[in-house]
Parts: structure tokens; C-alpha cells; sequence
């Protein structure tokens, strides 16, 4: 393996920064601050691609800034684990950029200069996290990625999303101090805090006691971010941002910075054989167990279709640390195939729920009966991630369950396993009757989708028939159609015969902008494409690379 010195990876965090300003000084003008915008994210994606094929030779492109404490280099390093977030990011930044114009416009929302240069921004601290050397450098672009992404937490600027603007600080930064205690510890007992690929070798023979607890605490640092329960509930409250940001930094950026992190712990501060030695794996396996298992029961409870889709993510993040918990080579692959595959699969789903809103200003599962008609690509693409997500062959979420599956069978670890397996029937639980009632229900035949709520969890009790006895006299077309569409036939719905029936749509784009629906599709496909060519798409070669320099064991 050899370090090229290059600039490379300092522009690929810098592209985006430095766009920041022509975004901002075009405000006024739309389609430039959006040219800025698209030239960016294609500049960011350019350089990142570039260092691909030599990464994939084992090499490693360094940029050194010099000292920043003593022994301690603000260096970046685009090695084989920092370019597969690296390359997600960059790569699904500029679907999202499209995406973007499309939903603000759509709305005509306020304060869309700030939106896009914060974004930019968000895009500069994310490269960071991923081409961070060390220990130091990381938490310094994982503290600029929270200030970076409050903006886009609280962009509504309602009392809903201060709130969870502030309550994401105090998350966020309270996982910062708890990493950046742990980094002392570990400069403490080593000397160093550079990634090392099989983790730092004085930490083998360092206090058990103190080990532990420096893991510990960057574990429970990262884990905030990677919203590992219970220090999970500011993700939910999030999802009050603009989809764009839910989908890119709620589904990639954010959250996967979190699970990255906890990665690069376990890979290359403590190593696998040391947080085995440690005893840490089991512990972070349990944490991880019990919060893909509790989330899934939430997500059923949601009828909020981005509140569902939130609590999916937490379940989902799980999968990643479980398979870097369970420590065999297999799970970790599973592990990190997953960053890729569920990004492409929830930036779908997020989409989805985006181009929903916009175009009929429905939130709720009980309110989307029949909508399949009125939006026939949109919920295609939503089926196929879907069925991705619950581990459905030919898609991608089936490949990296695979490899946990197979994995944690492998290291003994079978209650693992059958977590894994429950949590995909729950998957199927909560994302099954979004797809069923789309396409095969009426608004005057559904039942309510929050699966568990009432005594048998559906129309015994709650169901549209039971309201609609219960409002005799109340306004047919209101009852029959949630409540929420009598008036909105701009927005998709018939008028006279037929009242609270959705418009049908052509299968030819008719439906939504190209601006949102061309994004849809693309990752819908990346979706397929990860799931039935694997080895030929970059990221699992990426990940079979970063577990064999680890392991020394080639899966």
C-alpha cells in the first residue's frame, strides 16, 4: 500500500464550501444560485471518483496540513473505508440537488438561498468525517457537520422546528463531548490517534478498565448520530425539515456519519481483536439488537408516513452496528454493504414521501388510499425500495442481509440472527400497507395503518367504515376522504361524481416535475442495481477491500 500525496482529498472537502459564496451572492437569481449549486456537487463527485481506481490498488491519497497538537497532524486521508462514504455522498448530493429545485419550487418556500448554501455546507463537513485521519480531525468535521445541517433542521422556522433544531444540538453536541472525551482517553493510553487499519496497537496492551471506557464513550459519542437507542428521539423529531433534508442528511450524511464513525472505532482505533478481547462486541451487539427490534414495533405505530420512515431509519442504522458488533469478517461486510444499499433505499422512500407532499399535500398512510393512480411511478419506485428494505431478493438491502445473516450465524451469534429475521418481517409489517393501500384500497374502503393502534389494530375499531357511522350528517366527501382533500382538486383530486377519488395519472411523468420524479427513478434503479450486480458495482469491491486490510481475511 502506498500514501500518494495529493490535494485531492482537501478539494473534495472544499469544492463544496467554497460554493457557498457564488450560492449565496445569487439569491436573486434562481437558476444561477441553482447552476452553483449542480456544478458543485458534480465538481465533488468528479474528485472522489478519481481516487477510486487507485484506492481499489490498495493505495491511499494523503493530504497533510502539518501539526495541529503535538503528535497530532490535521491530515485527510481518502482511504478504501473514507471513499465509500465519500463516494455515497457525493454521488447521491447531486440526485438530491435536482430533487431540491423541484420540491422547493414546488412550494415555493422561503428562505431557499440559505437552504442550498447550508447543504453545500452540510456536503464540505460530511467529506471531512469520511476523509478524517484521525481520531481529532474526525470530531472537529463531526461538530462543523451538526452546526453545519441546524440551518436545515430548522428551516420552517415554526415553534416545531426550533425545537427540534434545539433539541438536535443538544443531542448532538452532548455525542460530541462524550468523542471527544474518549479521543483523550485514547491519546492517553497510546500516544496517537491515528486510524490504523486493525486498530492502534497500544491499545491491545493498555488498562482493560480504561479501554473499555474510552470505547465506551466514542461509541455512545457516535451512536448519537447513528441514533442507537435511547439516543435516538431527535431523529424523529427532525423529520419536521424539508424531505430533501430528511432524505440526503437524515438518510446519508447525518446518521451514516454516525454509524462511519463507530466504524472507524471499531476497525481502526481498537481493531476487531481488541474490542473482542474487550469484551465490547457483545455489549454493542445488544444495544443494537434491542433497537432495530423496538424501533420496527414503533414504526408500525406511525401513521405519519415520514415519521415512519424516521423510526425505519433508526431500526435500519442498527444493521450496520450489528454487523460491526458481531466482529466476523462476513458481518462486517454486511455491515458496511449496508451504508450504500439502505441510502439508495431510503433516499427513495424519502423522495417518495417528498413528491407526495408536494404535489397533494398528504402526510398520513390512512389519507393515501387509491393514490397509487394519481401517482403510479412515485409509489412503483416506493414499492421496490420497500421491498429492498424488508430483504426482498433483486434488491439491495437483500445482499448486505445476506452477508449479516450469514455472518452472525457463522460467529455463533444466532439470537442476533433472528433478530435480524424478525425485524424484516416487521419490516415487511410497516412498509407492506403503505404499498397495499396505494394500490389496492378506496378512500371509501380503508382501514387505518398504524398496525397496532386499537384493540386488533385495524377497522374492528378505528377502521373509515366505523368513522363514517360515527359522523352521520358530517360531510360525506370529508369522511370519505380523511378529512384532508375535499377541497384540493389542484392537487390531484375529481371533483362531482366519484368526489375524493384520485385523479388517475399516465405512467409517462404526468404526475409530478421531472425536477423530482427523474431523482426517484434514479435511485430506485441504483436500488436494483446494487441488489442484482453486487460485484459489479463499486461499493461492495470498496467494502470487500476494507474488510481483507482489517481482517486479513478476504470474503
Amino acid at each position: 500500500m502506498t500514501d500518494i500525496t495529493s490535494l485531492r482529498p482537501l478539494a473534495a472537502v472544499l469544492v463544496s464550501a467554497v460554493a457557498i459564496v457564488p450560492i449565496l451572492l445569487s439569491g436573486s437569481r434562481p437558476n444561477i444560485r441553482e447552476s452553483w449549486t449542480a456544478l458543485a456537487a458534480l465538481a465533488k463527485f468528479a474528485i472522489v471518483a478519481s481516487m477510486v481506481p487507485a484506492v481499489l490498488a490498495g493505495d491511499t491519497y494523503v493530504t497533510d496540513l502539518g501539526a495541529f497538537l503535538p503528535g497530532i497532524r490535521f491530515a485527510l486521508e481518502a482511504d478504501a473505508l473514507g471513499v465509500l462514504f465519500g463516494l455515497l455522498a457525493s454521488f447521491l448530493w447531486i440526485i438530491t440537488s435536482s430533487y431540491s429545485i423541484g420540491y422547493m419550487r414546488g412550494l415555493d418556500e422561503h428562505s431557499q438561498t440559505r437552504y442550498f448554501a447550508a447543504f453545500a455546507g452540510s456536503l464540505s463537513a460530511a467529506m471531512g468525517v469520511a476523509f478524517a485521519s484521525n481520531l481529532v480531525v474526525l470530531f472537529v468535521f463531526y461538530e462543523l457537520l451538526t452546526v453545519a445541517t441546524y440551518p436545515l433542521v430548522a428551516h420552517d422556522e415554526t415553534d416545531e422546528a426550533r425545537a427540534a433544531g434545539r433539541k438536535y444540538l443538544a443531542y448532538t453536541f452532548g455525542g460530541g463531548v462524550a468523542v471527544l472525551a474518549g479521543t483523550a482517553l485514547v491519546y492517553w493510553m497510546t500516544g496517537t490517534v491515528a486510524f490504523t487499519p486493525g486498530g492502534i496497537a497500544g491499545l491491545a496492551g493498555a488498562d482493560p478498565l480504561v479501554a473499555r471506557l474510552a470505547f465506551a464513550l466514542l461509541a455512545a459519542g457516535f451512536g448519537v448520530k447513528a441514533a442507537l437507542m435511547p439516543l435516538h428521539s431527535w431523529l424523529p423529531d427532525a423529520m419536521v425539515a424539508p424531505t430533501p433534508v430528511s432524505a440526503l442528511l437524515h438518510a446519508v450524511a447525518v446518521v451514516k456519519s454516525g454509524v462511519f464513525g463507530i466504524a472507524r472505532v471499531v476497525l481502526d482505533v481498537f481493531g476487531p481483536e481488541t474490542v473482542g478481547d474487550l469484551g465490547m462486541g457483545l455489549p454493542l451487539a445488544a444495544v443494537a439488537a434491542f433497537t432495530l427490534i423496538v424501533a420496527s414495533i414503533i414504526a408500525l405505530r406511525q401513521d405519519n408516513l415520514k415519521r415512519r420512515l424516521a423510526f425505519s431509519t433508526v431500526s435500519q442504522l442498527s444493521y450496520i452496528v450489528l454487523g460491526l458488533a458481531v466482529l466476523a469478517p462476513t458481518s462486517l461486510v454486511g455491515g458496511l454493504l449496508h451504508i450504500p444499499a439502505h441510502a439508495f433505499m431510503k433516499i427513495t422512500l424519502f423522495f417518495a414521501a417528498g413528491a407526495i407532499h408536494v404535489e397533494t399535500h398528504t402526510d398520513d398512510i390512512s389519507d393515501m388510499a387509491g393514490i397509487g393512480k394519481r401517482m403510479p411511478l412515485t409509489m412503483t419506485a416506493f414499492a421496490v425500495a420497500a421491498a429492498g428494505m424488508a430483504g426482498i431478493p433483486l434488491v439491495a438491502g437483500f445482499v448486505s442481509k445476506y452477508f449479516l445473516l450469514i455472518g452472525s450465524v457463522s460467529a455463533g451469534q444466532t439470537l442476533f440472527a433472528v433478530a435480524l429475521l424478525v425485524s424484516g418481517v416487521m419490516n415487511i409489517g410497516y412498509f407492506w400497507p403503505v404499498v397495499y393501500t396505494a394500490f389496492f384500497e378506496t378512500p371509501e374502503d380503508s382501514d387505518e395503518k398504524p398496525l397496532i393502534e386499537g384493540p386488533l389494530g385495524g377497522r374492528f375499531a378505528w377502521g373509515r367504515a366505523a368513522v363514517a357511522q360515527g359522523t352521520a350528517g358530517s360531510d360525506p366527501d370529508a369522511v370519505a376522504d380523511g378529512g384532508t382533500h375535499g377541497d384540493e382538486n389542484d392537487h390531484g383530486h375529481a371533483h362531482g361524481p366519484g368526489e375524493g377519488v384520485w385523479d388517475r395519472r399516465s405512467w409517462t411523468g404526468g404526475e409530478s416535475t421531472w425536477f423530482m420524479l427523474g431523482p426517484i427513478l434514479a435511485v430506485a434503479l441504483g436500488s436494483i442495481v446494487l441488489g442484482i450486480v453486487p460485484d459489479g458495482a463499486v461499493f461492495l469491491r470498496v467494502v470487500r477491500l476494507v474488510v481483507s486490510g482489517v481482517t486479513g481475511v478476504s470474503v
